[in-house]
């Protein structure tokens, strides 16, 4: 599931900052991203299963990978774990609310210090 009105959606903000405040949040980097895309994660274990909180975003004209970049943030999302196969974002996946409501709250704390830093083109 994606998650609307965020205040993150087409957020610019330095890639090193962006990075410590999502670890803040307990979203990590790892091995998300390639020289133009980035995806932060945070792994959340709950009885209904393993899901991941994700927030994509991409730069223009940076390099990631030499944490020299500006990133623009995209929607947010929520998607359930299936080993295997990876995780799955569909309108058929059920997520528990108290999951849900936990998400939104992440994504409001960190949206409120992002936009402390927030790069205006």
């Amino acid at each position: 599931m994606y998650f609307e009105n965020t205040g993150l959606e087409n957020t610019l903000a330095d890639i090193t900052l962006l990075d410590d405040l999502m670890r803040e949040h307990g979203l990590i980097r790892a091995t998300g991203w390639d020289y133009e895309r980035v995806t932060w994660d945070r792994r959340i274990d709950v009885r209904e299963g393993t899901f991941y909180l994700r927030v994509f975003g991409f730069t223009k004209d940076g390099d990631i990978g030499a944490n020299d970049a500006i990133i623009t943030l995209l929607k947010p999302a929520l998607g359930k774990h299936y080993f295997p196969h990876g995780v799955e974002y569909g309108e058929g996946e059920a997520f528990p609310a108290h999951l849900v409501k936990s998400c939104q709250e992440i994504l409001k704390s960190l949206e409120k210090q992002i936009k402390l830093f927030e790069i205006h083109a």
